[in-house]
C-alpha cells in the first residue's frame, strides 16, 4: 500500500521589524525636535549674549560684527547638519559605481544633461576627481559627458543650494542651480564637440574596457539613515573650521565695511567687477559652507547679485586644487580650455543677472 503523498505546508510570516530601524526612527524624531528647538532660539540667544552678557552696543562696528558672528555660526551649522544628513541618505541611492552604470552608453546631449543632474547628488570632492574620471573612461563615457559631471558636481553643490534657500529664499537658490546646471551642460557639450581626447594623457585610455560589472549594494532604510549619520560625522567634522572662517570674514565685512563701498567695487555700475570676481575666486580654496556667509555679507553691503554669484561659482567650480589634481589625467591645453569655457559661462551668468536684478 503506497503512502499518501505528504502535504507540504508553506507558512507565510511577516518579516520581523528591525530593532535597529525602530531605534533609529526614535532617535531621528528626537533629534529633529531638538534641531527645531535650537533653531528657534538662535536669534534671542545671540542678542542676549552680545548685548546683555558681553555688553556690546549693536550700533558699533564691533557689536554689529560680533552679533553677526554669534547668530550665523549656530544657524549655518544647524542648517549644515540637516542638509548633510538628508544628502547622505539620498547619496546612498547614487554611489559613484551606480552613476557610472547609469551614464555608460549614453550619447552626448542627453548624456550631458543626465551627467549634470547626477553631479548634484553624487559624492564628489577634489581628491576624487581623478578616480571618477578614470572610472568614466573605463566604461566608455564620452569626454564631454564626463566633463559635464566634473563641472556640475562641485559647482552645483547641494549644501550651497540648501543654505542659499535657507538664507535668501527659493529664487536665489533656483537661480544658482539653474545657471550652474546650464554651465555644466553647455561647457561639457562644447568640449565634446571640440574632440579634445588627444589632450587627455595617453595612459588614461589604456584602462578602457577593463571595468567589471557593477555590484548592487542592497541597503535597508536603517542602513540609509546610518549613511546620513555617517555623512554628518565625516563632512561636518571636516568643514566646520571653514564655516567659522567664512563667517568670521563675513562678520568683518558686515561690521566694518562702510555701506555703499562694495556697491562701487562689486556693483552693477562697475563693468569690470564680474571678471575681477572670477579672477579673485579661482585661486581661493574654500567649500560651499565656508563661502556662503561671505556671500551673505557682500550682498548686505550692496554688492550686485550677478557679481557675487560669479565669485561664488568660481570659488566652488574652478578651484585651483581641483585643477592641480586633474593635471594627472588632463594635459595643460585641455585644462586651460576647460577653465576658459567654464569661466566664460560664469561671466555670462554674472552679467546676465546684474542686468536682470
Amino acid at each position: 500500500m503506497s503512502a499518501a503523498p505528504q502535504e507540504v505546508a508553506v507558512a507565510t510570516t511577516r518579516p520581523e521589524r528591525d530593532p535597529r530601524s525602530l531605534r533609529l526612527h526614535g532617535l531621528l524624531g528626537l533629534a529633529l525636535g531638538l534641531w527645531v528647538a535650537l533653531y528657534l532660539v538662535i536669534q534671542p540667544a545671540a542678542n542676549l549674549l552680545t548685548h546683555r552678557i558681553l555688553g556690546l552696543d549693536p550700533a558699533t562696528h564691533l557689536g554689529s560684527a560680533v552679533a553677526f558672528f554669534l547668530f550665523e555660526v549656530p544657524k549655518v551649522l544647524l542648517l549644515l547638519v540637516l542638509v548633510v544628513f538628508g544628502v547622505g541618505v539620498v547619496r546612498s541611492f547614487f554611489t559613484p559605481e551606480r552613476t557610472r552604470a547609469i551614464l555608460s552608453g549614453k550619447r552626448e546631449s542627453a548624456g550631458n544633461v543626465l551627467a549634470a543632474l547626477l553631479g548634484v547628488v553624487t559624492p564628489f570632492c577634489s581628491c576624487s576627481a581623478v578616480p571618477l574620471f578614470l572610472g568614466f573612461v573605463e566604461v566608455g563615457i564620452p569626454l564631454g559627458v564626463t566633463l559635464s559631471f566634473l563641472i556640475s558636481a562641485p559647482m552645483v553643490n547641494e549644501v550651497a543650494l540648501v543654505l542659499l534657500f535657507g538664507l535668501f529664499g527659493w529664487k536665489v537658490a533656483a537661480i544658482y542651480m539653474g545657471t550652474g546646471l546650464a554651465i555644466a551642460v553647455g561647457a561639457g557639450w562644447i568640449l565634446g564637440r571640440l574632440k579634445l581626447e588627444k589632450w587627455v594623457e595617453g595612459w588614461v585610455y589604456e584602462s578602457m574596457g577593463s571595468a567589471g560589472t557593477v555590484e548592487e549594494e542592497h541597503l535597508t532604510f536603517a542602513d540609509r539613515l546610518q549613511k546620513g549619520i555617517e555623512a554628518v560625522r565625516e563632512i561636518v567634522g571636516k568643514v566646520w573650521p571653514y564655516v567659522l572662517a567664512g563667517i568670521a570674514v563675513g562678520a568683518g565685512v558686515h561690521g566694518y565695511v562702510p555701506e555703499g563701498l562694495l556697491a562701487g567695487i562689486m556693483g552693477k555700475g562697475a563693468w569690470w567687477s564680474v571678471p575681477l570676481a572670477v579672477v579673485i575666486g579661482v585661486p581661493m580654496y574654500s567649500n560651499a559652507a565656508g563661502i556662503i556667509p561671505v556671500v551673505q555679507a557682500l550682498l548686505e553691503k550692496g554688492a550686485a547679485l550677478g557679481t557675487v554669484l560669479a565669485f561664488m561659482m568660481s570659488v566652488i567650480g574652478l578651484s585651483l586644487p581641483e585643477m592641480i589634481i586633474l593635471r594627472k589625467v588632463l594635459r595643460p591645453r585641455l585644462i586651460a580650455t576647460f577653465v576658459g569655457i567654464v569661466a566664460g559661462g560664469i561671466l555670462v551668468v554674472g552679467y546676465l543677472f546684474n542686468a536682470i536684478f
